[in-house]
């Protein structure tokens, strides 16, 4: 079961996590489903951070909505009018 309790130490796992301490991710419930939810720098941070939750709640079903950020530079100049 998923419930506020599950929900708190899901996000204290993401914040307090010493190889992690991701802060940009949101945890919300939705229906019998943990939803993550935000932006990191790389897939091989996104995979860190399900494996670990997936590791420690491996009974909470997970909706990964997590993205990647662009992390090159931009290859063309910005105009500002």
């Amino acid at each position: 079961m998923i419930d506020e309790y599950v929900e708190a130490a899901v996000q204290r796992l993401l914040t307090e996590h010493s190889g992690l301490a991701e802060q940009g991710i949101s945890v919300a419930r939705r229906d019998r489903t943990m939803v993550l939810s935000g932006e990191v720098e790389s897939p091989a941070r996104r995979d860190e951070i399900v494996r670990l939750v997936e590791e420690r709640f491996p009974d909470v079903p997970l909706w990964v909505d997590i993205g990647i950020t662009r992390a090159n530079p931009p290859t063309e100049p910005e105009d500002l009018l």
